[in-house]
């Protein structure tokens, strides 16, 4: 279908942004234990505020974290139970299983933007940084809209779809290498 190639491109893009949102929020609680560590070192005291700030990234990595994992067919997989089916309940199961997924992602997004608009407290990090609820509630509705949007690419998105011929070849052509630099080293004279 020739919509579906625009939209998968444009997956493609969200993810690339997502693991560069996800790695900037690693980042930036490193930073901040960092310099929480310093400061301890360099004054014998503690910041307050180090711990609090920090812990505000974990939900956008946990959420954004899950859409990347599922782009990559990373996600929890029966995948022995499932190869064991035959074809037609192969195919069945991985319908079924696409349909969960939908279902699962559209739930985030509709119970998710509810918790956005009802997230009205604001976080104490400090006396001075305050920081909107809303921050950490946007990512739940967000990462529902991601996993509909990485739908696009149905059943690639499955481990159980991928050919089975060509794994195996790959498999063999490592270990053959594997076992060939391993008896040239054994070989070589010391």
């Amino acid at each position: 279908m020739a919509i579906l190639e625009p939209l998968r491109r444009v997956s493609e893009a969200v993810n690339r942004v997502a693991i560069v949102v996800c790695v900037a929020c690693i980042l930036l609680m490193l930073g901040i234990s960092f310099t929480a560590f310093l400061y301890k070192l360099a004054t014998g005291s503690t910041l307050s505020w180090t711990y609090s700030l920090a812990r505000l990234f974990l939900p956008w990595i946990g959420f954004l974290s899950m859409t990347i994992s599922l782009r990559y067919g990373e996600h929890v997989a029966m995948t022995l139970l499932v190869r064991s089916l035959p074809r037609v309940l192969l195919k069945a199961a991985a319908v079924a299983c696409l349909v969960v997924i939908a279902l699962f992602a559209l739930m985030l997004v509709w119970y998710g933007w509810d918790f956005f608009l009802n997230a009205t407290q604001m976080y104490m990090v400090s006396d001075n940084i305050q920081i909107s609820n809303r921050f950490t509630a946007i990512v739940v509705p967000l990462s529902g809209l991601i996993i509909l949007l990485h739908l696009v690419h149905g059943f690639d998105l499955l481990e159980h779809f991928i050919d089975e011929q060509s794994f195996i070849d790959e498999l063999i052509v490592t270990t053959d290498s594997d076992s060939s630099s391993h008896h040239r080293d054994a070989e070589t004279p010391l």
